[in-house]
This record gives structure tokens, C-alpha cells and sequence, in this order.
């Protein structure tokens, strides 16, 4: 049995390594930031990978694909959660705009969607309106986007959104916590793609942590 243990934790320290750069391990305070206190996550029994975005940034439609391609590769152990930031203005909008997608089943198709309408078609989506015609325009009822977009439990998720956000600190988009514990910008870690090499460096950390 012990050896059995040692074995696992060996393997969980390999993993955890080969996520380094370059030979370097990525270090708290200059490639991360701690979150403290730690943000409780959506699924105690994973390791969360949260990601904070906004449809009207420039930056977060770039990385949309690429995080799309990461998301294939996590493990079973790992959950992932889109958060829209909101600080303010019509960002309360399109953040109410992403959970009203989820709760009619049609995240699937209005997440491109929205983010193409903001990035490529210059569309601001400043009203409510705006927004349901942009949902009418793909196959979603009016009646049934008005009844969800204003209904509680939208508007709750939307709150919760803004309250984690605040609780982690978020100042800018996109932006990546791992598991309410640790947060990763593309100015700490280099890069937009290093976000993603950072957050499987912090899951393996988190999962050899839980092993232990």
C-alpha cells in the first residue's frame, strides 16, 4: 500500500513539473496571485477552472477558440465555469444576455453568436432589446427569451457572477482562476496561451495537494 501511495504522489509531482516552463516552475505573486480568502467554487468535489470574460472584449474573442480547444482536454477531476464580468453599464446586460442562454439550452449557439455581433458586426447590444432580436434573429422565441431574461433566477446568477467577481479581484478580461484559489491574467503570465499552461500547472498542484 505504501508503495502503491509513493507511486501516485510520484506521478502527481511528474505531472506537476512537466507544466513548468522552461524547466521553471511557475511561481505565485509574479505568474499568479493568490485569492484570499479563497472563493467558494460551484462544485466542491472538482477542481474548477473559472473563466472571467466579457463579450464585448476584444481579447476574450481571441481566446474564446482556444480555451474551446483546452476545455476537450481536461480530465474528469477538473470543471469548467464561464463567468461574465460586469462592471457596469451594459456589461450587467450581456451578462444576463449569457445566463438566459443557459437557462433555454442555446449557450451552445448564442455564445459565438453574441461574441461575433460584439467583435465583428459592431453591434453594441446596449439594450435589451438589441439583445432579444439578437436571440429572435437565431431561432429562440420572444416571448421565451423576455420570460427568462427577466426572470429570478437570471437575475441571481447574474448577482452571484458579480459578487465572485468581486471576491476574486478581477480588474480585467479575460482573466482565469483556478479552483476560487488562484488567479491568472495574461499580464502575469505572459500571454494569453500561458494562462491555460499556468491553470494546468495549478490544477496539477491542487490535484497533488488532494492526493496528499
Amino acid at each position: 500500500m505504501f508503495k502503491r501511495i509513493a507511486l501516485v504522489f510520484s506521478l502527481m509531482m511528474v505531472s506537476l513539473l512537466a507544466c513548468a516552463q522552461d524547466g521553471e516552475t511557475w511561481e505565485a505573486g509574479k505568474h499568479y496571485t493568490l485569492i484570499q480568502p479563497a472563493i467558494r467554487t460551484a462544485n466542491p468535489d472538482k477542481i474548477e477552472v473559472a473563466e472571467f470574460f466579457w463579450y464585448g472584449c476584444g481579447h476574450c474573442y481571441t481566446f474564446e477558440p482556444v480555451i474551446g480547444q483546452w476545455k476537450k482536454t481536461i480530465a474528469d477531476d477538473v470543471a469548467f465555469r464561464a463567468i461574465p464580468a460586469q462592471w457596469g453599464g451594459a456589461m450587467e446586460l450581456h451578462a444576463k444576455a449569457f445566463y438566459t442562454a443557459e437557462a433555454l439550452g442555446v449557450a451552445e449557439t448564442m455564445h459565438p453568436v453574441i461574441f461575433q455581433a460584439m467583435n465583428v458586426d459592431r453591434k453594441r447590444l446596449g439594450s435589451e432589446e438589441e439583445i432579444a432580436e439578437l436571440f429572435v434573429a437565431n431561432g429562440v422565441a420572444e416571448e421565451d427569451f423576455l420570460k427568462a431574461y427577466s426572470s429570478f433566477g437570471v437575475s441571481s446568477q447574474a448577482r452571484q457572477a458579480n459578487s465572485t467577481a468581486r471576491g476574486a479581484k478581477v480588474s480585467g478580461t479575460p482573466s482565469v482562476m483556478v479552483n476560487g484559489k488562484y488567479m491568472i491574467s495574461a499580464r502575469t503570465a505572459g500571454s494569453n496561451a500561458n494562462m491555460l499552461k499556468v491553470a494546468d500547472y495549478l490544477v496539477e498542484k491542487e490535484r497533488a495537494a488532494a492526493g496528499s
